[in-house]
């Protein structure tokens, strides 16, 4: 599967410019910002379970005489 003539020349055209402008190109071609692939409420979700269930698991082997 080839790619077409047309979205060729768009890549080269865009190469061109990036080229041409040496020390002024971006590291990258998309926004950076302090969007977070979760939410804060998912996380902190997260956080709970992880840190309920170690203390439960302590308060577990601890009442258990340490053999769980």
């Amino acid at each position: 599967m080839t790619t077409s003539r047309r979205l060729a020349d768009r890549k080269i055209v865009k190469f061109d410019k990036n080229i041409t402008k040496r020390g002024s190109v971006p590291e990258t071609t998309t926004k950076k910002g302090k969007d977070y692939p979760v939410g804060p409420i998912l996380l902190g979700f997260f956080v709970f379970v992880v840190i309920g269930s170690s203390l439960f698991q302590i308060i577990r082997t601890a009442t258990s005489g340490g053999f769980a």
